[in-house]
């Protein structure tokens, strides 16, 4: 299960000590969709967003390398005048989770990328 939002730092604690106390809540809503989840699970873990920056170096455990903003978001994204893929200097491309539409496992960003570069060719 994938949770796409979770605080960098929680208010009055750190992930470190709440980790067992927020995953096993996760677990009681999912069995709440899905009795029988608890008796099938054999191990789990929680990746916060600590753990994120640490193992893949993603800063603030932010999949989407940009904040959700409306200031970061369609055109604005990575910033305003670079949302085509395409930067100031010739031939130089970006791709990633930092262009439109953003992070996770989708490829949209190489797929949209690729196409600018093509015709750009």
């Amino acid at each position: 299960v994938w949770g796409l939002y979770a605080p960098v730092q929680p208010r009055d604690s750190n992930w470190d000590q709440i980790r067992e106390a927020v995953g096993e809540a996760l677990i009681d809503v999912l069995c709440q969709y899905a009795p029988e989840l608890r008796d099938c699970l054999v191990d789990w873990s929680l990746f916060t967003p600590a753990d994120l920056e640490k193992r893949v170096w993603l800063t603030d455990g932010n999949i989407r390398h940009l904040d959700i903003v409306p200031e970061q978001f369609l055109d604005l994204r990575p910033m305003k005048g670079w949302a085509g893929y395409g930067t100031p200097i010739a031939g130089l491309f970006l791709c990633g989770a930092g262009t439109h539409p953003g992070g996770e496992v989708t490829g949209a960003c190489g797929h949209n990328a690729a196409h600018t570069i093509l015709e750009t060719l």
